[in-house]
């Protein structure tokens, strides 16, 4: 029989801002302690590799945006990182070499357009599937694209199924639905929510959907982001930006792994994969304890483009399927009775 026990761990913990290679080294280390411990799935926070440059406002006013926040801008581009990618690689290879699943929160470039993205990365090192978020809360929107519906995305693995909803994508109903509808069984919230609010959301998801609950929360001081970093809370180095908070519920709302706001730590906990069938028994609001025949929910999973190119027809084929080698007899594609 295969173990019913998942040892999962949630990392608490800062990038280095604006330093991908740093922070990349960071992440390597963190997996690797995790793994040393016996975790087999470890959730990095949202947006760990690229950053959360939370307290900057990007120099936006109504209509009007300045040098500096152009520069700014410019600093978080570059730390994004593309899909594949050498970030990637690295992360790839922690993945393989310990044998871990993993979910990273990551900046990811794609042309112009920068996504607040988690990737859920295989033992085998590969790429089980990604989630862009489909909502970015605030000025977010000034500096994130918006996800669509083709990644929303529960990816199968040997210690079960597991997908990512990130941050404030929580408060969203209908996308939980979704997430629950695909079987999740490790629902993985990485985040910068630090409030005290947040545990009761993670606690509810993880009632409603029968499923262990993975957060993992920034731990983020000013001291962790450049000299020239123009967060509106100050230039104390001691200044905590983000304070963490991370936890893990199980799928009938206990808190396995409570929040702590004292600074960077891994937490871990041993998840009993049989709570899921035991918690499903008397509720499944995918299944059993819906009302299809009242309610519904249609999702889009369809990838959407503001560019489709449509290929033209091959060289000497007329777009109305006519071959004009043929003489006028011959009419591609139809039958002349």
């Amino acid at each position: 029989m295969v173990n019913p026990i998942v040892r999962a761990a949630v990392v608490q913990a800062a990038p280095v801002m604006f330093d991908t290679p740093a922070t990349i080294a960071k992440l390597v280390e963190l997996a690797e302690h995790a793994a040393v411990q016996g975790a087999e799935i470890v959730v990095f926070p949202e947006a760990f590799v690229g950053g959360y440059p939370k307290g900057l406002n990007f120099g936006a006013h109504l209509g009007m945006r300045s040098p500096e926040g152009r520069e700014d801008f410019r600093r978080y581009y570059e730390s994004a990182i593309t899909i594949p990618g050498p970030e990637f690689q690295e992360i790839s290879e922690v993945a393989r070499r310990d044998r871990l699943h993993l979910v990273v929160g990551v900046i990811e470039r794609e042309g112009g357009t920068l996504y607040c993205t988690a990737l859920m990365v295989g033992p085998d090192g590969r790429l089980l599937g990604k989630h862009r978020k489909l909502m970015p809360t605030a000025l977010e929107r000034l500096v994130w694209g918006f996800g669509d519906g083709s990644t929303i995305t529960v990816v199968d693995s040997a210690i079960g199924r597991f997908g990512s909803v990130i941050c404030w994508e929580n408060y969203m109903p209908l996308l939980r639905m979704a997430m629950y509808a695909k079987g999740i069984e490790f629902y993985c919230a990485p985040t910068v929510d630090d409030r005290e609010t947040w545990l009761p959301t993670m606690r509810t998801i993880a009632l409603e959907g029968r499923c262990f609950v993975l957060s993992s929360c920034q731990y983020l001081t000013r001291a962790d982001c450049p000299a020239d970093y123009a967060a509106v809370q100050g230039d104390d180095p001691s200044t905590v930006l983000i304070r963490g908070g991370s936890c893990i519920i199980d799928p009938l709302g206990n808190v396995l792994v409570p929040p702590c706001f004292d600074g960077e730590m891994t937490h871990l906990a041993d998840l009993d994969r049989r709570l899921i069938a035991r918690g499903k028994y008397d509720l499944d609001v995918a299944g059993h304890y819906a009302r299809p025949d009242v309610f519904s929910l249609t999702v889009d999973a369809r990838p959407k483009s503001p560019v489709t190119f449509m290929a033209p027809p091959p060289l000497g084929i007329d777009p109305l399927g006519v071959d004009p080698t043929a003489g006028e007899q011959t009419i591609i594609g139809m039958r002349r009775d």
